[in-house]
């Protein structure tokens, strides 16, 4: 059985991973905008990503006998400007939310939640992960500036993950 704190600790993750699933979505909205189809595609895919891990925690809360209590998500920006910022934000987001699931693995420590620590392991490294991917990006992009064949065969490039 799950701690009320830890529940409720999980239940505002949940929140915040949505939140995640909409700032990429709106990211891939603004890049389709501005004919960037590839990267487009690259924030869909972070968008499903996201809403996936937002159902791993609903799923992990009523497997120990807890309740999920939902709250309004903020909205996402909507403007992002170049293909360089827009992944320097992911990395700083990707950032915050490695934060925010440290906070939830220390808080599994304090509970002595044995089972709750395993199960945020998995997301501690999925976050080293999402850290390295936006960064294995955003060190191309100060290669090859943001104009011309390089942009394009970079985008090109981003269209390759995963099905649309």
């Amino acid at each position: 059985m799950l701690s009320k704190k830890l529940e409720a600790a999980i239940s505002e993750q949940i929140n915040k991973e949505l939140y995640s699933a909409y700032l990429y979505l709106s990211m891939a909205a603004h890049l389709d905008a501005n004919n960037l189809p590839g990267a487009a595609h690259w924030m869909r895919a972070q968008f499903r990503e996201e809403q996936d891990h937002a159902m791993k925690f609903y799923g992990y809360v009523y497997e120990r006998g807890g309740q999920v209590t939902l709250k309004p998500i903020d909205g996402p920006p909507t403007e992002f400007g170049s293909l360089l910022s827009v992944f320097e934000q992911v990395l700083a987001h990707e950032k915050k939310v490695t934060g925010l699931i440290n906070d939830l693995y220390a808080l599994s420590l304090a509970e002595n939640d044995y089972a709750s620590q395993i199960f945020f392991q998995w997301f501690v490294s999925e976050q080293v992960e999402e850290e390295d991917h936006a960064t294995q990006i955003i060190e191309p992009l100060k290669m090859v500036g943001e104009k011309g064949q390089a942009l394009y065969l970079l985008d090109r490039q981003l269209a390759q993950r995963g099905a649309d």
